[in-house]
């Protein structure tokens, strides 16, 4: 865990030493593949994440291996097959948040999240809605829903399980920040 969060905060550009920086080592995600054949989901709970409130700079990481799937087998295929989490263990999504968002004022804010997601080695630059609520207590709950499609980041599909896995997968997040 410390390793991941010395990344993130190698990861994010320098920054002026006023500036407040939100984490979380909690963030949930959950994605969804669902065909006729056979629906496959799957959630972790032990991202990290990171936003500069001035700059508005985020990066998020997750560990591809912490997924967790209801069948064991399919966690295996997942890890071995598809993703190679040996050979490529992180995901990431690296960028910069657009939109009015006051992080010292409580609120919701609808914003979109944009710059380069990397899975499976693979980056590509993406614009995803999301969600920002800033509580009374002051933290800041990140919230998003988006499709990632596996060809985008050359996620190959054995053509004898092709039918079981969508071409475009659901993935929601949710990531509790707090201040520094």
């Amino acid at each position: 865990m410390k390793k991941s969060l010395f990344l993130l905060a190698a990861l994010t550009l320098t920054v002026s030493l006023s500036a407040q920086k939100l984490i979380s080592r909690d963030t949930y995600v959950h994605f969804f593949s669902e065909t006729p054949v056979e629906d496959i989901e799957a959630s972790l709970k032990d991202g990290v994440g990171l936003i500069n409130t001035e700059s508005k700079e985020f990066v998020f990481q997750v560990n591809i291996q912490s997924f967790t799937f209801e069948k064991a087998l399919m966690q295996e295929h997942f890890n071995e097959n598809y993703m190679e989490s040996t050979k490529y263990p992180k995901g990431l999504f690296k960028g910069k948040i657009t939109g009015d968002v006051n992080f010292a004022k409580a609120g919701t804010y609808a914003v979109k999240l944009g710059g380069g997601m990397t899975i499976h080695g693979k980056e590509r630059e993406m614009t995803i809605p999301a969600t920002i609520t800033v509580t009374k207590e002051g933290l800041v709950v990140l919230e998003s829903t988006f499709i990632v499609k596996p060809a985008d980041h050359d996620v190959e599909i054995p053509s004898l399980v092709v039918t079981k896995i969508a071409k475009e997968i659901e993935v929601k997040v949710k990531s509790t920040l707090r201040a520094s």
